[in-house]
């Protein structure tokens, strides 16, 4: 198992409602199993993983285990509720390995019988005014995408509002819009965006409220705008959240759940009791990316997806071999993740 550090700036920062990104920092991690060589990614983010520190610390100690044990220790060593982003890099690149020994693409290592060349993608627009906002839709638009997710929050939701209300004037009806408020919002003010987006045609509200509050979200839903959580499935199993009926919708993070197969694991289990999963990325480098491709393209009729997030990295970890063309990110079909190990660099 070798694990080297990178830090990765972006192309410009990228504003939420919680914090303002601008660059991305992990670790590469490789590790040779069945006769390859797999290849994963370990990229914390603050407040959704753990910190870059404790993330190092995780895989210095499964390094540790690897010595003397085998992938099933070090599995065990990396708790997913502590060190999350440390066992996603070290299960990608199990099953990056895996995949390829097999000879088959890791979404068909999921899914056997699947067949999946493309996976829906939605664009992210982050705050700004309002004519800032259309503008990026509209551009965005004009790129091929027919589904978009705007950042928002950081407002009044009077002003909100007017930011959904400028695309929607902009570009029509025939885009799907989402919105993202990062539990922003209080029960009174969730209600009241919730009022006021609904006319506008807004497909969900991702995380209006605190992640805590499940019985604050179900009591949103069934009011004519989706409910999507995230942030609640930081610090809570799953089974919890679907049990509240708290969600109309799931944005599972492979980074935040602990590795692609967790995320994969928990798309299924939505599906089965009727909840949408949507996978996305916690603008992540080209590894993670993939991985985080293949978990969509393992799900069935998936709806669009967070994945297209590569623009946002000034510089990457390889090359990107996946291309975004009418709202739609091609799934590669060489082995494992569909990125060579050799390619993969840490001095970007």
């Amino acid at each position: 198992m070798k694990v080297d550090p990178f830090s990765l700036p972006l192309s410009s920062p990228l504003a939420t409602a919680r914090e303002t990104i601008r660059e991305r920092s992990g670790f590469v991690v490789r590790y040779d199993h069945r006769g390859e060589t797999g290849v994963g990614e370990a990229t914390p983010l603050p407040g959704w993983t753990e910190s870059l520190d404790n993330c190092h610390r995780g895989l210095d100690d499964a390094a540790t285990v690897a010595t003397d044990g085998g992938h099933t220790d070090i599995l065990l060593s990396l708790d997913a509720a502590s060190v999350p982003a440390a066992r996603h890099g070290f299960a990608t690149a199990l099953l990056d390995a895996d995949a390829k020994a097999d000879g088959v693409p890791l979404y068909q290592w999921f899914e056997p019988d699947r067949r999946c060349d493309r996976v829906p993608v939605n664009a992210t627009v982050g705050d700004g005014s309002p004519t800032e906002t259309a503008d990026a839709v509209e551009q965005a638009v004009k790129a091929g995408y027919d589904c978009c997710k705007l950042k928002i929050g950081k407002r009044s939701v009077a002003e909100d509002v007017e930011r959904v209300r400028a695309v929607r004037e902009r570009v029509g009806d025939d885009v799907t819009l989402r919105a993202d408020a990062n539990g922003a919002w209080s029960r009174g003010q969730a209600e009241d965006a919730v009022d006021r987006l609904a006319p506008l045609g807004v497909a969900y509200v991702e995380q209006p409220l605190p992640a805590d509050d499940l019985a604050g979200h179900a009591a949103l839903r069934g009011e004519g705008v989706g409910i999507a959580l995230d942030e609640s499935l930081v610090d809570r199993r799953v089974d919890s959240v679907l049990d509240a009926d708290a969600a109309d919708v799931l944005i599972l993070k492979p980074m935040v759940l602990g590795g692609p197969g967790n995320a994969h694991t928990l798309a299924l289990r939505a599906r089965e009791q009727g909840v949408e999963p949507v996978v996305t990325t916690t603008i992540d480098a080209v590894v993670a990316r993939l991985a985080a491709l293949h978990v969509a393209a393992a799900v069935p009729d998936i709806g669009a997806c967070g994945l297209a997030t590569g623009d946002r990295l000034a510089v990457d970890l390889a090359p990107d071999p996946t291309t975004v063309t009418d709202g739609a990110m091609s799934v590669p079909q060489k082995t494992g993740l569909g990125v060579d190990p050799a390619e993969v660099g840490t001095d970007a």
